[in-house]
């Protein structure tokens, strides 16, 4: 038990040292997590709640490919975009692998699933009154499609927390397409890992108790936002 209290201490020490490693771990965490979920959220909310009301042929298998790959492993997704990024891939001479470039573009074909389908299915149920009450109104596709999106701003602001979360928890994408490189690519998930294989449980924890940290003030700010609403 005095590992976790000493990783409990660790986490105050590093937080109250400014060191200059630990803040550029945690920033780096946080941008790569935020830049990917924007990412992902600019192109999915708008396909999602689209072809929620949309009726097409095939729209079965669609939503149930869409919710297979919502839980698609993360390391499979690592997987491919490292053979693609790779020296002798078709974007190998873009020279992006382990970088942080490379790991959000991993990082966003991670949550593009998981926003889309929850944005998708949102959408079926609860977009149809909606898109009737603009076709009453007058209103062209896009401003149903704005309409639709105001209405349930709520509702997709939580997917893209949810969207935010698993980006900023998971640790195969970053680790196989970054490579945990000091100073450079070196995560939050990625130092836990390391610390927890060298047997330095303190700082792991300490890590550990910091990500917490980050995901209770993002769902803090969404449910006070979700609360005024």
């Amino acid at each position: 038990m005095d590992y976790i209290l000493d990783g409990v201490k660790e986490a105050i020490k590093l937080l109250l040292s400014f060191d200059r490693e630990v803040y550029q771990i945690i920033f780096l965490t946080i941008f790569v997590s935020s830049t990917s979920t924007i990412l992902s959220s600019l192109i999915t909310v708008p396909i999602g709640v689209f072809l929620g009301i949309k009726n097409f042929k095939g729209k079965k298998l669609f939503t149930r490919i869409l919710f297979t790959l919502m839980s698609i492993p993360s390391v499979i997704v690592g997987l491919v975009v490292a053979i693609i990024l790779s020296r002798k891939g078709p974007l190998g001479f873009l020279k992006l692998l382990y970088t942080p470039t490379a790991m959000i573009i991993a990082q966003t074909l991670l949550v593009t699933p998981l926003i889309l389908g929850l944005t998708y299915n949102l959408s079926k149920l609860r977009g149809k009154e909606i898109e009737k009450l603009g076709i009453t109104l007058g209103a062209n596709r896009i401003d149903i499609l704005v309409l639709i999106i105001r209405e349930l701003k709520v509702d997709i602001l939580l997917n893209v927390i949810t969207g935010f979360s698993r980006a900023i928890s998971e640790i195969g994408t970053v680790m196989i397409v970054g490579g945990n490189i000091k100073g450079h690519t070196r995560v939050i998930t990625t130092s836990i890992a390391m610390f927890n294989s060298m047997g330095d449980y303190s700082k792991a924890i300490a890590l550990g108790i910091v990500l917490l940290i980050i995901s209770f003030l993002a769902n803090n700010i969404i449910y006070t936002y979700t609360q005024e609403e």
